[in-house]
């Protein structure tokens, strides 16, 4: 039976592919594996960009234990081959030797050493100044690789400079004679030129004697069939990875540090969790749970989503507006997506009107059938069952910024509401009701550590006692849970059950003693009730 390929057969496959292959620049563990996750086969351990990630010249200031250490991350984030650019082999033949054996050890598929002079600079730096190595002592160096190495499919490139050093097209062809001879696996060609005519004349000349590797950062214009045509084996993509988030970090420290807040930021950066879910931490908790006493720390939500809403007119005419899509994705989807982003795993979704138009993946489902004659607390009642543990309860018409949900699961109480301190009357022909509140200190932009708590909710409240609107999310803790579950057995007794809203049952928990935290927001949240939020909603 064959054995699992290894990452040096896999380079070998690429070096031999009868096809144009590709491999694209990383500098680090991270970069690496979204390399790989992008779906190239190969990785291309750029001298340049680990530099640069290393706040150094491309100058050889980084030792080459230092680049070895990098690339031993990478390796071990990752299960495709790396091309390590090894510059000049970091000394002479014993250097080069010893590399060969350091990088076998950590994995590394293949290296490329280029006919340069130790220590190096880069190829587009006064590159006329650059003095080539002797041709034969490079020779060696090639053959002390290939006898040095222990693993027979261990690839070494020859990287030839005369095109940037000012030779021509002789020179390139007598040296790659030399070093194809001294066992190199292939020849990676580099021009500084903004076209490719002296790839292409190699190329020509060469005609197939060994594969052929090259990087056209600078002739980046070039149609990618001209290097099909001209028998190219392998296009390198070089630094383009390091660049690009140079620019990134560029703009989002400017943004910071000229707005002073990371409010406009976060939103378009990747979520802490993707930088979790690269680093493998599913992994992680999967060996905790192994590995580990159980402890369950995960959160619940229950979505109330019975209503039609009838302000939406013909657009809930069968379906709920929880399923109204926004931009292609019910409301309903992205309330869940929101949720799971916040290790919120189970979620209860309360239907009503158009119940069977409500779905969403990896949810339950429990159904209040009389929607259309009772209030909230009697759909709430529906998934009181449910009411267990560490809580989310939400309406199934709101649009929230990630934040807002984030900072009520951070508060240690037991309830927690969001509470928008830039509430405005609502007016004209909307329906409904808001449920305004009124809190034990309004909001300020002055930070305190001093806890604001919830002293009455009513949609009567008069806007000199308002201190903001409830947007309809909240938080419990599994001792919140429990409170809320006795209120609704309490308030069921009551005649008027069926009528009750969520601003009764809040009454009635502060009645019985609780203490209902306040988590003041400014904005950055929508409920959709008519068209005009709807319009609203599609720029949120």
């Amino acid at each position: 039976m064959l054995g699992p390929v290894t990452k040096t057969q896999q380079f070998r496959e690429i070096l031999g592919s009868d096809k144009l292959e590709f491999i694209m620049e990383a500098h680090n563990g991270l970069s690496a594996r979204i390399v790989e996750e992008t779906g190239f086969k190969g990785i291309w351990a750029s001298g340049l960009s680990i530099s640069a990630a290393l706040g150094v010249r491309d100058n050889n200031e980084a030792s080459w234990t230092q680049v070895l250490e990098v690339c031993e991350f990478m390796a071990d984030a990752t299960n495709i081959p790396i091309l390590l650019d090894g510059d000049t082999g970091y000394g002479n033949f014993n250097n080069m030797r010893r590399l060969v054996t350091k990088l076998e050890q950590r994995g590394i598929a293949a290296v490329c050493i280029e006919d340069k002079l130790f220590p190096k600079t880069n190829s587009f730096i006064n590159s006329e100044r650059q003095p080539l190595a002797d041709m034969d002592e490079f020779a060696g160096k090639i053959k002390a690789a290939k006898d040095g190495q222990s693993d027979p499919d261990f690839a070494v490139i020859a990287r030839l400079e005369a095109f940037i050093a000012g030779w021509g097209l002789d020179e390139m062809l007598r040296r790659a004679e030399a070093y194809h001879a001294a066992g190199a696996d292939g020849l990676l060609i580099h021009s500084k030129k903004s076209t490719p005519d002296q790839i292409l004349a190699f190329a020509k000349e060469w005609a197939g004697r060994s594969p052929i590797v090259i990087v056209p950062t600078m002739y980046y214009s070039t149609p990618t069939e001209v290097f099909e045509q001209a028998g190219i084996d392998l296009v390198i993509w070089a630094n383009h990875n390091v660049r690009s988030a140079i620019r990134a970090m560029q703009d989002t420290s400017r943004r910071i540090f000229e707005e002073r807040s990371l409010l406009n930021v976060e939103d378009e950066v990747v979520s802490v969790k993707e930088v979790f879910r690269l680093q493998d931490a599913d992994e992680l908790a999967s060996a905790e749970g192994r590995y580990l006493p159980a402890n369950d720390d995960s959160v619940n939500a229950i979505v109330m989503a019975a209503t039609r809403g009838d302000e939406l007119r013909e657009l809930t005419a069968e379906k709920p507006k929880t399923m109204i899509e926004i931009h292609g994705r019910p409301i309903l989807h992205r309330l869940v997506e929101q949720f799971r982003k916040e290790r919120i795993r189970n979620v209860t979704v309360i239907r009503g009107f158009g119940k069977e138009h409500v779905q969403a993946p990896d949810v339950r489902f429990v159904d209040n059938d009389d929607f259309a004659s009772t209030g909230e607390l009697y759909t709430l009642n529906a998934a009181a069952g449910q009411l267990t543990g560490e809580m989310v309860i939400s309406f199934g018409d709101i649009l929230f910024r990630r934040y807002i949900l984030s900072s009520l699961l951070d508060t240690a109480d037991d309830i927690a509401i969001a509470v928008d301190a830039t509430w405005t009357p609502r007016g004209g022909d909307r329906l409904g009701f808001q449920d305004l509140i009124r809190a034990s200190k309004p909001h300020s932009l002055n930070y305190t550590t001093e806890s604001v708590w919830l002293e009455e909710m009513s949609p009567e409240l008069a806007p000199s006692d308002t201190s903001g609107e409830w947007i309809g999310l909240m938080k419990t803790s599994p001792k919140g849970s429990t409170a809320i579950r006795e209120s609704l057995t309490e308030l069921a007794a009551r005649e008027d059950f069926r009528a009750l809203h969520l601003h009764d049952l809040f009454e009635h928990l502060i009645a019985r003693g609780e203490r209902i935290r306040v988590v003041y927001i400014t904005g950055h949240w929508l409920d959709v009730d008519n068209l005009e939020d709807l319009a609203l909603a599609q720029a949120f």
